[in-house]
């Protein structure tokens, strides 16, 4: 996983083959009571095929294909990245009869050149202009990275704007480079947030990531203590402006957000609240091992299959631990421990690709700074120096951020510092996304309607009013 938002898509890669494979095909993928349209789009090269894949429904578009081969009618493409082979047979009626395959969980996909109905995606929440608030591009600096950070500010209106202060919310992403509305497969999030919490009287600011939209700097060099700082150029911001109250300015953070949110106000006590969603109390490597396997058992990955993946990421988490810093030895270790874990379990390595090719993209995300800050850091030591007040909600659904054992840990450690101002709410049948779900599965997340649940959207309005009014 690179980022605690980890996608899990119930995708393939493509296709790409012998005469009459290029072009368009269509596919129409059921998986837990979905039906997800997929369209693969075949080229042919000078050494022979490549192909992308679009998911409508997701918001997916273009993903690239990393390895695909035909021999024998037989077709079989890799996305390694996530554990993903197809395999099919070109018929002679001309279309493809296969098999999709992630994590041990087959499920039969066949292609087709005929369209199948791939409506759009629709998103009831998502708000529309004219909106009654004021809506204000804005961009700032960062002085300690030395980049600009851009992003959009939202107003409530007012007849006495020029003496009216408000209330404001920075809202920081979950993981990965995101943009200012937090998009991911066809959702908006944080704009469905923004307009809600500045429909409920708060100013709201939302920034594309570093590196990301329009905001300079490079997101794939940089660390959660390095987005950090993005945060806190927000606020030194905020500061500035005569329409915003200088004493109730805060953060709502989300997944890795909710990370980053105490380490700003652990450092920062003008920060007047937070409010993490779906944020981190257990350390890196426990979120991770916890997340693969709640996962993969809510995708049907045998038991023994599950617990031989958690023996062998522990292993290699606590050699990142014990190592550090230090690149060289953290590479052999690792390296030559993947190797032996390989050669005894074949079965990890992706079909599509060689287990040398496997390892080395384990390890580049292994030892990038992102991953090893994430891992080598305890969440604990900057919320037990929190002392505003602070406010912990999870979806009880959640398989990549669990309710119980993360809310429990922030609480805990917010009140192990001193502060007893902190609430926890688990709410019930919520994903990690915050939307209404039976299985928490990340490869519903693209195709469920709702954004955000109207539930989770009234206990942070309800909440921060609570602490700013």
């Amino acid at each position: 996983m690179k980022r605690l938002l980890f996608v899990c898509l119930m995708l393939l890669s493509t296709l790409g083959i012998a005469q009459g494979i290029t072009g368009d095909w269509n596919a129409l993928l059921k998986v837990s009571g979905q039906e997800l349209p997929l369209i693969f789009h075949v080229t042919a090269t000078e050494t022979g095929y490549e192909s992308t894949l679009d998911s409508p429904k997701q918001g997916a578009l273009g993903l690239k294909a990393n390895a695909t081969t035909f021999e024998n009618n037989t077709l079989t493409v890799s996305l390694a990245q996530l554990g993903i082979t197809y395999t099919g047979t070109l018929g002679d009626d001309g279309n493809i009869t296969g098999t999709f395959n992630q994590g041990g969980v087959e499920l039969p996909l066949d292609l087709t050149k005929d369209e199948i109905g791939a409506t759009p995606s629709k998103r009831p929440q998502e708000p529309k202009a004219p909106f009654p608030y004021e809506v204000e591009e804005v961009s700032y600096a960062n002085k300690e990275a030395g980049i600009t950070m851009a992003g959009t500010l939202t107003l409530p209106k007012s007849a006495k704007k020029n003496t009216t202060k408000y209330p404001a919310v920075i809202l920081i992403s979950g993981s990965g480079a995101q943009n200012r509305d937090e998009e991911l497969l066809g959702h908006k999030p944080f704009l469905v947030l923004a307009d809600h919490l500045t429909r409920n009287g708060f100013a709201v600011l939302r920034y594309d990531d570093r590196g990301t939209a329009q905001s300079t700097g490079d997101h794939s060099t940089a660390t959660s203590a390095d987005f950090a700082t993005d945060a806190q150029a927000a606020f030194d911001y905020l500061l500035t402006r005569s329409d915003i109250d200088l004493d109730k300015i805060g953060f709502a953070g989300h997944s890795e957000g909710g990370f980053i949110a105490p380490m700003v106000a652990a450092k920062n006590k003008q920060v007047a609240f937070i409010a993490l969603l779906a944020g981190v109390g257990q350390t890196g490597d426990a979120i991770l091992t916890d997340q693969s396997y709640l996962i993969g058992k809510a995708q049907g990955v045998p038991e023994a299959t599950l617990v031989k993946n958690r023996k062998i990421s522990n292993t290699i988490f606590n050699l990142v631990k014990k190592y550090g810093a230090n690149d060289e030895k953290s590479r052999y270790q690792i390296e030559s421990y993947l190797e032996t874990a390989l050669k005894e379990n074949p079965e990890i390595v992706p079909a599509g690709i060689t287990a040398e090719q496997f390892s080395k993209q384990q390890l580049n995300t292994l030892l990038s700074p992102w991953f090893k800050y994430f891992i080598v850091t305890d969440p604990a030591q900057f919320l037990k120096q929190v002392s505003c007040p602070v406010l912990a909600i999870n979806g009880s659904l959640d398989l990549q951020v669990p309710a119980k054992a993360n809310l429990s840990a922030i609480e805990g450690y917010v009140k192990k510092g001193g502060n007893k101002d902190v609430t926890t709410i688990e709410l019930a049948n919520l994903n990690h996304l915050f939307q209404h779900t039976k299985t928490g599965n990340p490869a519903e997340y693209g195709t469920i309607e709702e954004t955000f649940a109207p539930e989770a959207l009234k206990v942070i309005s309800d909440w921060l009013k609570e602490k700013t009014q």
